[in-house]
């Protein structure tokens, strides 16, 4: 086992080297993915396929953004990543503010379909982990059960705590053992981008013998709205960037304070970088 410091070294280079091609936009010191959905899936194939590759994907929205302004082992996460993706509409607005024309929504739980249907005819494999008890099970024989022939490797819930180090290694063994193209994982933000990153900066050569890529992709709430756990949004609700109001309907003792103060505080904090005022660094 090399040194804990030598992996996060070499993890961060690897990481560099493999995502330089797609520029970003800055937000509030966030480099935000520009890129739209079509996009967004091509490079992800592009990654997958990529002998030895690995690399993490952070669906990212305000919320994110926001969490990211009190935490900078998260700003430098999401900036780390293969990809940090405009998850909401305020991401796309600020990406076309910044120049980026082309850019618009990545939403998890869409991408998260489209890749599953694709990766039937490519035969791509997949591995879930994450969600409440149950839900990674319920959520591959849903997806299995809508695309005839998807490959999902296995599945895993989590213990609410951080792995112990045989869980790691048991994970890290299975995945030696089913070597899957995607890694999915549904737990919420901030817990799910630091699983990606701690796990690949201390196994960065977990794929070294593989012939193609792996890539860790946080969706959260799409275990759950896959599995029929939780009713999604419309998609012209989606589009408007109210979306975040739904899901609070939906549930408002978990959601209204963290959305009511994210929003706030994240328009507070904007303003001044789009007149120009204040400018924040991308941090990695």
């Amino acid at each position: 086992m090399i040194a804990a410091s030598s992996a996060r070294q070499l993890f961060s280079r690897f990481i560099s080297k493999n995502n330089m091609s797609i520029p970003r936009s800055n937000v509030l010191g966030v480099g935000i993915s520009a890129l739209n959905l079509e996009l967004a899936e091509q490079a992800m194939y592009e990654g997958a396929d990529k002998p030895s590759m690995q690399g993490f994907v952070t669906i990212t929205g305000v919320h994110g953004v926001v969490e990211s302004q009190h935490d900078e082992q998260l700003k430098r996460i999401h900036n780390r990543s293969y990809l940090s993706t405009p998850d909401g509409m305020p991401m796309v607005w600020m990406g076309k503010w910044n120049g980026f024309s082309h850019m618009d929504r990545v939403y998890g739980p869409e991408l998260m379909l489209n890749i599953m249907k694709s990766s039937v005819v490519s035969e791509h494999s997949h591995y879930f982990f994450g969600g409440a008890d149950g839900v990674a099970q319920e959520l591959k024989d849903n997806l299995e059960g809508r695309y005839n022939g998807l490959k999902v490797m296995g599945t895993y819930t989590p213990p609410f705590r951080p792995l112990t180090e045989d869980e790691e290694q048991s994970l890290y063994n299975e995945l030696q053992t089913l070597r899957p193209h995607f890694f999915w994982v549904g737990l919420s933000t901030p817990k799910q981008e630091k699983f990606m990153h701690g796990f690949l900066s201390k196994y960065p050569f977990l794929t070294k013998e593989w012939d193609h890529g792996l890539i860790m992709v946080g969706v959260g709430a799409a275990f759950d709205f896959h599995s029929g756990k939780i009713k999604q949004a419309p998609r012209w609700i989606q589009r408007s960037g109210f979306e975040w109001l739904f899901r609070v309907f939906m549930d408002p003792k978990r959601l209204f304070k963290r959305y009511a103060v994210s929003n706030s505080y994240f328009l507070w904090k904007v303003f001044p970088q789009m007149m120009g005022l204040k400018k924040y660094l991308r941090i990695k």
